[in-house]
């Protein structure tokens, strides 16, 4: 069982460690001396500790999260820098916080590796060193067919809708009172990672596990947990984020850890007593090794609260062209605590812009003819997306796991029963394609999509809890079926390249304030679409092809021009004085012309809190 003595609070009466409005706290390794630090303090249990942290950075907002030098494990302060409210008081624990310092000190270094490894691969590919293609040190993976995951519990083995959506209250209870086998509650795509949002996300999930969680909007509606509520599974930050408000020995937290830490350590055990578990979605992943990563984060965590081994379960979101190479690989790194594979579509079509912004995706030569059309003619109808689909399908049901389907980002449309209409037709087609080609289950956005969502999964399985017996033997995909990015009809609209730059400044000027998921004509936008949005405009500025079908090359000029009609247009609307626009208009038009494609939206993005 995991030990209670590694960080405590200090008591107000003898340490006094607070500063300014007296809602700062700090939580640390047991001491004997304090050393005040930049709004913060620090207690440290030797002279080498007090000495390494006073050469620190911490405090900056600039500081790198590269793991710091090897040290005792008790000899590493883990700090907070932010205020702690008594509500997240209750999260913020000391044995929770000595919880995610052991995972920070164990397994810190190899999320460090493989973040290095993603550097170098893109830089191979972008030199054209590498080709993205199956791995052959994995051939004997892929070719044993004798392998299956392990088994499913109970709650696992039904998820034919599954809603999800950020971790506000009202959300909490909206998604697990809406009639979906499962809620994924999103600490990372459709939340802004505020220091309050991810506090108050855990404190909602341990609440509502504990039916003690409701709500009363302005007014006056009251939101109460049914008895019967929607499976919980959490989606913790990808590896490539940071928790900036928490350090060790001048090391950020990774917000993974943090994330997956503190709503395991709280909730695994009540789960347990509920007949339920600790589930999970894993993001943003882009090889086994980082699947091989969780896996030792599952087995560690486990052992730490005396929990059986396996008793985790998670899903792995395919969200990355790189992944859908190892999709094999993945099921088998964490084959005791797979849950399967979800196509997360959004994220695969920026994946597939940022692998190849300067190289070929066949040949694999250096160069940048590579360029999609319009985003609305990226459909899962397209070459290569059917093909990751089917084969995630396949590669699932082989191994006895679920795959389950993506999300359509269409949301009801209310006062417009023809547009609605038309909207539930698009959203009813995605879902019948779905569960015939044999998906397990399907994402929705909204409530009110559960219905029928459920129906069209419902027509085709009648009353069987999965389709994983349908193994898809027909199904036969290549390297250059992945990678076929042809599109019929292809060509680039001002209107497509409006729509892309409004989306991606309406988002961002949400995303601010702290919203992480925003409805924009009629579709639910969060990180994912509003990464397609600013890519989109980058490889087009940069791309030979980048080119208007009225003949107008895309550049930076055309799209600062553009970026200011829509400003202005705002601005006669008054929503600048709503929402931080210009702001936002200005970090879009930052990203979108500059000369090297950003990594991820959300990295710059989280320094402005």
């Amino acid at each position: 069982m995991l030990s209670t003595t590694g960080l405590v609070r200090a008591n107000l009466s003898s340490s006094k460690l607070f500063q300014g409005s007296g809602k700062l706290k700090a939580y640390t390794a047991v001491c004997i001396n304090f050393q005040k630090r930049e709004n913060s303090y620090v207690i440290f249990n030797s002279d080498e500790g007090r000495s390494r942290m006073m050469q620190s950075t911490l405090g900056r907002g600039d500081y790198s999260s590269q793991a710091a030098p090897a040290r005792k494990g008790n000899e590493k302060p883990l700090q907070v820098l932010a205020p702690v409210s008594s509500q997240h008081e209750q999260i913020l624990t000391n044995d929770a916080l000595e919880f995610i310092k052991k995972l920070h000190m164990n397994f810190e270094p190899q999320r460090q590796e493989l973040l290095s490894a993603r550097t170098k691969r893109q830089r191979e590919i972008n030199e054209g060193k590498r080709k993205l293609d199956f791995l052959e040190s994995t051939k004997n993976i892929r070719e044993d067919k004798s392998w299956r995951v392990g088994p499913l519990p109970k709650p696992m083995q039904k998820r034919r809708v599954e809603i999800t959506g950020p971790v506000d209250r009202k959300m909490v209870i909206n998604a697990m009172n809406s009639g979906a086998d499962c809620y994924m509650a999103d600490f990372e795509d459709s939340t802004a990672p505020t220091w309050n949002n991810q506090l108050a996300g855990q404190w909602n999930l341990k609440a509502a596990i504990r039916k003690q969680i409701d709500f009363k909007a302005s007014n006056g509606k009251e939101y109460k947990l049914k008895s019967d509520p929607a499976t919980l599974l959490v989606r913790p930050r990808g590896w490539h984020l940071d928790e900036k408000h928490c350090s060790v020995d001048g090391s950020r937290l990774s917000g993974s850890l943090f994330d997956f830490g503190l709503y395991f350590y709280h909730n695994a055990n009540e789960l347990l007593n509920n007949g339920l578990g600790p589930y999970f979605y894993l993001p943003k992943l882009q090889s086994h090794l980082e699947a091989r990563l969780w896996n030792d984060v599952f087995v560690f965590a486990q052992e730490q609260l005396g929990i059986p081994r396996g008793t985790i379960k998670a899903t792995v979101l395919i969200e990355t062209i790189p992944a859908a190479f190892e999709m094999d690989e993945i099921l088998y790194e964490l084959k005791e605590h797979s849950a399967g594979l979800n196509a997360g579509r959004w994220d695969y079509i920026f994946s597939c812009i940022k692998t190849f912004q300067q190289a070929d995706p066949i040949s694999g030569k250096s160069g940048n003819a590579f360029c999609f059309p319009d985003r609305s003619q990226i459909t899962m109808n397209t070459p290569f997306m059917r093909a990751y689909s089917l084969s995630l399908v396949k590669t699932c049901h082989q191994r006895g796991a679920p795959a389950i389907g993506g999300m359509s980002a269409l949301i009801p449309i209310k006062n417009d029963p023809e547009a609605n209409e038309k909207a539930m037709g698009r959203i009813r087609d995605d879902k019948a394609r779905d569960v015939q080609d044999g998906f397990d289950g399907s994402w929705v956005a909204h409530p009110g999509l559960v219905p029928l969502a459920l129906e069209e999964f419902t027509k085709v399985m009648g009353s069987v809890e999965n389709q994983i017996p349908k193994q898809r033997d027909d199904v036969s995909v290549t390297r250059d079926d992945l990678l076929n990015f042809s599109v019929d009809n292809w060509n680039i609209s001002e209107k497509g390249l409006r729509h892309n730059i409004h989306v991606g400044i309406e988002y961002l000027a949400g995303w601010l304030v702290g919203k992480g998921c925003i409805p924009i004509f009629n579709l639910m936008e969060d990180a994912a679409t509003a990464e397609i949005s600013r890519s989109q405009v980058w490889q087009q500025i940069h791309s030979s092809k980048g080119v208007l079908e009225d003949g107008r090359k895309i550049t930076s000029d055309l799209v600062q021009q553009i970026v200011q009609e829509e400003l202005a247009a705002w601005k006669e609307s008054g929503a600048t004085d709503k929402l931080p626009y210009e702001k936002a208009a200005h970090i879009f038009t930052q990203l979108a012309v500059a000369p090297k494609l950003e990594e991820f939206l959300t990295m710059p993005l989280y320094e402005t809190f």
